[in-house]
């Protein structure tokens, strides 16, 4: 379906390159003001044309040349446009293109960047479209209180669509799935091409004159996906007062997420594909076998619990039950449990006292002291006593004579006994060179016995 874009008037440009006389401009800049230009002065529009020398990038940009009798232009579609087509665009196909005057700066190229194509004479259909839903739709014909429930567990179905198509199989395999019980009937149709609406009107009668002896309780109208004129039989008026008409509810699922026609608005519901409808037509059937599955899965865990509980229950009285000589045996059994670990705990109580007993002895036995063997000691050491401090004695008074006689080496009066004298002045100091004397100097001479003073006749080296 597509969008019909207003197209404002062609205005002045609203782009004024301002160039001062005798300047010299760059052509970057010629070609970018060219394009400002074109830009602004045309706006998003609708052009018609054969498309030609049609070339497919490998980037997946479209690139090709629109034309007619007497002119043509290059044509850019770019990846994220080209792949939202609805058809394959071809060389001479007739087509309409919604695009942007502009100029590919780098090589100077007049060029239309085109946002989306139709093929020529869409945009028609589409107008006759709008007209007559706005009609319809004014005389209540969509209005949602007119508008009847599914039933929630239907009899069987009506289908209406050709066997030849998809759509049919679509319905077959989506029932077959979700409630294959359920019985359908086919009313075959043409779904496209010339008398197809007169023909969907009749099979769609003749579903509400068999409801009954059928065993109908809602009817599907699908088909598949298509471009506006394959849809044209379902946006028929008498399509969509047959569908208001009929005496079951309608589910409409034509075409794809997508299409949208006359006979959805008109449909008690509508259905994104065949499939969707089909689903809808059986949700009810569905929604009981998960809540079946739910209800089976939640039964089965309460048995489980319920059994598993008795069995819990069963064991503990098969415990208490236990006949008496039983019951004797295993207190029997307890009691010589009981009374060997008695025994063997007092045996390792005792075992562990006479270890310890042991070990105290032991310890006592170390630390007892040898009265005879610290007796010999003692008398040992008070011998080596003895003897140290006579040796120590002896030692110190060699020492004291030998300091004795060092001491009497170093005395004066010794010296003066071998024969020597001492020489002082006048002044009582000792004459060491005989330089220091006057002749007649008074001299005292000091003998090892006596003294005697003196006068200086002469010197003499």
């Amino acid at each position: 379906m597509w969008i019909p874009v207003e197209s404002r008037p062609m205005n002045t440009p609203r782009y004024t390159a301002e160039v001062k006389p005798g300047e010299v401009v760059s052509v970057s800049w010629l070609n970018r003001a060219a394009r400002e230009a074109l830009e602004g002065s045309f706006p998003l529009l609708w052009i018609g044309g054969e498309v030609s020398t049609l070339t497919r990038a490998a980037s997946g940009h479209v690139y090709f040349t629109l034309k007619d009798a007497d002119a043509q232009v290059r044509c850019t579609m770019w990846r994220n446009r080209a792949q939202l087509l609805p058809f394959r665009l071809e060389h001479g196909m007739r087509v309409e293109v919604r695009a942007l005057v502009t100029l590919f700066e780098p090589r100077g190229d007049y060029q239309l960047n085109v946002e989306a194509v139709r093929q020529a004479g869409v945009g028609n259909l589409y107008e006759a479209f709008l007209r007559l839903k706005a009609r319809l739709d004014a005389e209540g014909l969509f209005d949602p209180a007119v508008k009847r429930p599914l039933p929630r567990f239907p009899r069987g179905i009506a289908v209406v669509t050709s066997p030849q198509a998809a759509a049919w199989q679509d319905v077959i395999a989506a029932l077959g799935r979700r409630a294959p019980h359920l019985p359908l009937t086919l009313y075959p149709t043409p779904v496209q091409g010339d008398g197809a609406p007169g023909r969907i009107v009749a099979a769609i009668r003749r579903a509400g004159q068999r409801a009954a002896a059928d065993g109908n309780d809602v009817l599907l109208l699908v088909r598949g996906g298509g471009s506006l004129e394959d849809l044209a039989a379902f946006n028929a008026e008498e399509v969509a007062r047959a569908i208001r008409a009929c005496p079951l509810p309608v589910v409409v699922g034509v075409g794809h997420e997508t299409d949208v026609s006359i006979a959805d608005f008109a449909a008690d519901l509508r259905a994104a594909t065949p499939t969707a409808a089909a689903e809808l037509a059986s949700a009810g059937f569905a929604d009981l076998r998960e809540r079946l599955e739910h209800v089976a899965a939640r039964l089965g865990r309460a048995l489980q619990r319920r059994l598993d509980t008795a069995a819990q229950r069963l064991d503990r009285a098969a415990a208490r039950l236990a006949h008496p000589r039983q019951r004797i045996g295993q207190a029997r059994l307890r009691l010589d449990n009981l009374a060997q670990r008695l025994q063997s705990r007092i045996q390792r109580q005792l075992a562990a006292g006479v270890a310890q007993r042991t070990a105290l002895g032991l310890r006592l036995a170390a630390r007892r002291p040898d009265l005879g063997a610290r007796r010999t000691r003692l008398e040992t050491l008070a011998e080596r006593l003895g003897r140290a401090g006579r040796t120590g004695l002896e030692r110190r008074r060699q020492r004291l004579d030998a300091l004795a006689q060092h001491l009497a080496h170093l005395d004066p009066r010794g010296v003066l006994s071998r024969g020597y004298s001492i020489t002082r002045d006048a002044a009582g100091t000792i004459v060491r060179n005989a330089a220091d004397l006057e002749p007649g100097a008074r001299i005292e001479v000091e003998f090892h016995a006596g003294r005697v003073e003196a006068t200086v006749d002469r010197q003499s080296d």
